[in-house]
Order: C-alpha cells, then structure tokens, then sequence
C-alpha cells in the first residue's frame, strides 16, 4: 500500500506578496528560498528548520480577504515543542506588534492563535499531529 511520508509544503495565495513575505519573516522567523513566477503565478518559497510554506500571488486575486467559513483551508497549524515554547512566540508576537489570542486549552492541546495580513488563521499547537 503506498504511503505518504510528510507534508511537502503548503502553498498560500495572498493578495501582496511583498506585504506577506516581509510579514512571515518577520512574524514566524522564515527567510526566503526562492522565488519564481509560473504562468503569471508569482511565488515566494519561505523555510525554516526543514519546512516550507509558499506565498503565491494570483493575477486573478480580487483582493477579498480570506474567510475559513469558506470551502478550501480553514487555518494552518505549527507544532511547537511545549507550553514553555508558546509562552516564547506570546512574547516575540508581543515585540513585532502581532495580535494574538491568550495561549488557550482545546481538544488539541494548548493552542495560540494569530492571522496573518490577509486574515488566514494561523495556530501554534503543543505537540505534533493526532496528539
């Protein structure tokens, strides 16, 4: 049976591109890899310790900010180590001007929730999947 061994990367449509990469290095310490434009698409590789998240910017892109009540991503989840590690990203979010939720307990775990400069909800979460 064939398997899948890890996510690749995930790839995020933005209506700024230079507004987001500078926001996700800044924010969640990423530096860029590369970047291209395929078929009119421009994208922004970003990685950090092995992960890779791509902004892309569409000419299509109406400019409407992202909605997770609408079908496609709802929001996207970092795994950090412990609530100690939580506590680390509450006081750099603090010092870049991010707002944030309180880190809060939910059936996943101690979560701390943000958005970025389009709106799509970003989490940090104790612990890796199907804690």
């Amino acid at each position: 049976m064939p398997e899948l061994s890890t996510v690749h990367h995930v790839s995020l449509s933005v209506t700024d591109l230079e507004r987001s990469r500078e926001w996700y290095e800044r924010v969640l310490l990423l530096h860029e890899v590369r970047s291209a434009t395929i078929a009119g698409v421009t994208l922004t590789v970003l990685g950090a310790s092995g992960f890779s998240l791509t902004l892309c910017q569409h000419p299509a892109n109406r400019g409407e900010p992202f909605q997770e009540t609408v079908t496609g991503l709802d929001h996207l989840s970092f795994a950090v180590a412990d609530v100690e590690a939580l506590r680390a990203w509450v006081a750099h979010f603090d010092r870049v001007g991010v707002a944030h939720s309180p880190i809060a307990e939910d059936p996943f775990g101690p979560v701390l929730v943000f958005r970025d400069p389009d709106n799509i909800q970003l989490e940090l979460v104790v612990g890796g999947p199907g804690r």
